[in-house]
């Protein structure tokens, strides 16, 4: 099983801030690695928080006050305060769905539908974008926030992508790609660490100590792979549109279609 946590990790830490959504990615491997169940659930919502602590080192200025630099404290803050407003919708929905969304949508081929269909609403919102109205984060109102929130809700379909549509919204409300993109792994620190607690307190924490070993072991590698990631994709969204990554859902979207 350690193999496949590496594995699993791996997956994670490759698309949890890409726009191909990394639950579905994880979805499909499982069926294929023969990595279900209840631990298996539990597994590829908890080993998110090591692509959360990726993104807390990477943007550690951003997101962390500096009190002897009151000007920055103060950015932070209002940063703050904006990932609370976008947080807030996905889950107070989360909370009363999650149970129904398992057991109804954690499957391969709901997974594919919503690649296809997220494809499209990210082809859609990158050809609306004709005009940037905010290009620093710092810049966003709390009404942007809210709607890049209201946006996040789509994500609880497996397969659409957390980030794909919180910056789907960001597009949609003239946010630039890069602002998008930045807001989005912000957004994920209270949505991912929430969705991890919340699904370890349902499970009881009734682990044996190989399973606390198994979802360290696939914590860790989607922190280091996470991490690399972060990097390598907010150099490209300076420069280049997200379309390959639509074209990629759709592609891997009508792949499982077919298998299945």
């Amino acid at each position: 099983m350690i193999l496949k946590a590496i594995i699993l990790g791996i997956i994670e830490g490759l698309t949890e801030f890409l726009p191909v959504s990394s639950t579905g990615h994880l979805i499909i491997a499982n069926k294929y690695i023969s990595f279900t169940g209840n631990f298996a659930n539990v597994f590829d919502v908890v080993i998110q928080v090591g692509a959360i602590l990726a993104v807390m080192l990477y943007f550690k200025d951003k997101i962390f006050p500096k009190f002897e630099d009151k000007r920055q404290a103060r950015r932070v803050f209002r940063l703050w305060y904006k990932v609370v407003v976008g947080f807030l919708p996905a889950a107070v929905l989360g909370f009363l769905l999650d149970d129904y969304i398992e057991e109804h949508f954690f499957n391969p081929r709901t997974v594919a539908y919503a690649l296809i269909f997220g494809a499209l609403l990210l082809l859609f919102a990158e050809a609306r974008l004709k005009r940037v109205k905010v290009d620093d984060v710092d810049e966003m109102t709390y009404k942007d926030a809210l709607g890049v929130g209201l946006f996040q809700c789509l994500a609880l379909w497996p397969g659409m992508s957390r980030s794909a549509s919180t910056i789907i919204g960001g597009l949609f409300l003239g946010l630039s790609r890069e602002v998008s993109a930045e807001f989005s792994f912000f957004l994920a620190l209270p949505t991912i660490i929430g969705a991890s607690v919340l699904k370890l307190f349902k499970s009881g924490l009734m682990f044996t100590p190989y399973e606390w070993l198994v979802l360290f072991v696939g914590t860790f590698v989607s922190f280091v792979v996470a991490l690399i990631v972060i990097a390598a994709f907010m150099s490209y969204i300076k420069k280049r549109k997200l379309a390959p990554f639509a074209y990629y859902r759709i592609i891997l979207g009508i792949i499982v279609l077919l298998l299945l």
